[in-house]
């Protein structure tokens, strides 16, 4: 891994970007890496956008500010593409992931962007299909450990299960369908 890894999330209220932030940091602090997590809101209210931020060091983290230059823009609402700030900053080698029905391609031409990795998942419909709720921000976890290799889905998941059970104890059914979630994610993240 370099030295640091800095994520931006780009969601609407409710959509579980804070969330799904944090997940993804506790679940690399087991092995031994430094993270930050944290959201960043606008307007306190339901649908407004929002953003999250992950930092992810083989070093001790020493910054304590929003992320200007990320490596990865994560985009749970893609309608959120058609404001052009959402791609601020993101470096020219950068990653970005689109919760979207778009091949990259597609996302690429549409939104005029120039260089850069995209990637897409209908992480929705998976979220519906697995979960029967739009909860675009659990499959896109999967796919964000597939495009950045940050840790391999086996340690994921084994951090997720033990997460989950804690939670939902009584509820393995739930369990079962956040895990699958992920490994279909994983499977079934876009390239151009």
């Amino acid at each position: 891994m370099q030295d640091m890894l800095e994520i931006r999330w780009h969601a609407r209220g409710g959509q579980g970007a804070k969330t799904a932030a944090l997940l993804l940091a506790e679940s690399l602090m087991g092995e031994g890496t430094y993270v930050q997590a944290f959201p960043e809101y606008g307007p306190e209210r339901m649908g407004a956008p929002m953003r999250s931020y992950d930092r992810i060091s083989s070093k001790p983290i020493r910054l304590h500010t929003s992320i200007k230059n990320p490596d990865v823009v994560i985009i749970l609402d893609p309608s959120l593409l058609a404001d052009p700030s959402t791609l601020d900053g993101l470096k020219e080698d950068g990653i970005i992931l689109v919760n979207t029905v778009e091949d990259p391609k597609t996302v690429r031409e549409k939104y005029n962007i120039k260089g850069r990795k995209i990637y897409t998942l209908n992480a929705s419909q998976l979220a519906q299909e697995e979960l029967k709720r739009d909860l675009a921000s659990v499959p896109m976890l999967g796919a964000l450990i597939k495009v950045t290799g940050l840790t391999n889905l086996e340690d994921f998941l084994a951090h997720i299960r033990k997460e989950l059970e804690r939670k939902f104890a009584h509820r393995p059914e739930v369990i079962e369908a956040n895990l699958k979630l992920y490994q279909r994610a994983y499977q079934e993240v876009k390239s151009e």
